[in-house]
């Protein structure tokens, strides 16, 4: 199989290149065109495992850039039901059978797919984005999704809205009333916490913090809350190139990596190479002090604002995990030699962010002091008290005191 890869940036498609794909089996060819290598500003869509060179280049699996453009744990869920019940045609065998099953117009970045030079980008739907007054209809889906009650209906419904990155919660693109695309993301029926609020109050503390997020917000629908994140991979009508941390370092799905190692990437690769340093500094120091302990490398992102230099894009996907959830939950690794994360072992690795000590504890103050404040946050995002009790392991425990020691 082989499919014609374009990208999408500042207003022009350009064609970057063609992928072949075996039949069957994992293994992969990609090699760039040679218009693309021909122009001034080209440059390589993956920057570790995709050189920008002329010819091929060979992967036992799909490569981590073109990884990122197909769906999560919950996109795959939906395109394995599809199959089951005929509402799409061929089986998935391989991972870019899984990208050509998502809708072209809310797939992550600026990478799209078409089979030939005259025809039309690869989508499963009509383009037609939901807008967020349908959530109602969006939720019920989902849990019939859940439940194993789906119709072929619901999930045309849900293939169509597309499944951007974000793990195994329920979710779909939705439209914002200006026009804006965004991800929701849904309750689950069996849930025993309010994930929505947890996620919103996360992001809500972050932004407090002096970190840059997507811009969020929680609704209410049918009496659930659901998390509504503004997609930062989008300028207007225009894409954005993105990656996740995972392919700038050229890592294997899976692979948790280490924060000093992305540290170790963006000099590498990135535009604004102190200020994101920084920036994934007191990330960092959050994820430790707000318990966001499903921080693995792919809930990291870069978007290319110059061409071939990346930015850590806002920040996503930060969820408070109360400390009865935590050993079943992955944590990146604050450096490649660390036995277990610590505030202590964040200090020690400061300078590999280009910190000295008291530039490293003025940040870490400015994080302690937000989430201190975590319960009036909540009040103020009008959490439940069952919600608020539900979450206090994740913002009161040994971390905090650590910090509140270390700080000073």
């Amino acid at each position: 199989m082989s499919v014609e890869v374009h990208l999408d940036w500042e207003g022009v498609i350009y064609p970057v290149g063609v992928l072949h794909s075996a039949t069957r089996g994992s293994s992969v060819t990609f090699e760039y065109g040679t218009e693309w290598l021909a122009r001034p500003k080209a440059f390589a869509i993956d920057p570790t495992n995709l050189p920008l060179r002329p010819g091929p280049h060979h992967g036992a699996a799909l490569f981590g850039a073109l990884h990122d453009c197909g769906p999560d744990r919950w996109g795959r869920v939906l395109i394995e039901r599809a199959v089951r019940r005929h509402v799409l045609e061929s089986k998935p065998y391989r991972d870019l059978d899984f990208v050509l099953a998502l809708e072209d117009s809310s797939r992550i970045g600026a990478l799209r797919f078409r089979a030939g030079a005259e025809g039309p980008f690869l989508a499963v739907g009509d383009g037609r984005i939901p807008p967020v007054v349908q959530l109602a209809a969006l939720i019920n889906a989902a849990d019939a999704v859940h439940g194993e009650t789906e119709t072929a209906q619901d999930l045309r419904f849900l293939l169509g809205a597309g499944s951007p990155l974000g793990g195994a919660r329920p979710k779909s693109a939705v439209a914002l009333p200006d026009g804006r695309l965004a991800i929701a993301k849904f309750p689950k029926p069996d849930d025993i916490r309010d994930i929505a609020a947890g996620e919103i109050l996360a992001m809500t503390l972050a932004a407090k913090a002096g970190i840059r997020v997507a811009e969020h917000r929680l609704i209410h629908s049918k009496g659930r809350s659901v998390s509504v994140i503004t997609r930062f991979d989008r300028d207007g009508g225009k894409r954005i190139p993105f990656i996740s941390a995972n392919t700038l370092l050229g890592l294997s799905q899976g692979e948790l990596g280490a924060y000093t190692l992305l540290a170790d990437g963006i000099r590498q690769f990135g535009d604004d190479v102190r200020g994101d340093l920084h920036e994934l500094w007191r990330r960092l120091v959050f994820s430790l002090l707000a318990s966001n302990y499903d921080d693995y490398l792919r809930n990291h992102g870069f978007l290319m604002c110059v061409a071939g230099r990346w930015s850590l894009s806002p920040a996503y996907d930060l969820n408070p995990v109360p400390e009865i959830d935590r050993a079943q939950t992955p944590k990146t690794a604050v450096s490649e030699d660390q036995e277990a994360p610590s505030v202590e072992a964040a200090l020690e690795a400061a300078s590999r962010f280009g910190l000295r000590g008291p530039a490293a504890k003025t940040i870490l103050r400015d994080v302690l002091k937000a989430v201190l404040d975590w319960r009036q946050t909540a009040r103020q995002l009008r959490m439940s008290a069952g919600s608020v009790a539900a979450y206090a392991s994740a913002f009161e425990h040994p971390f905090v005191d650590e910090a509140t020691k270390m700080s000073c």
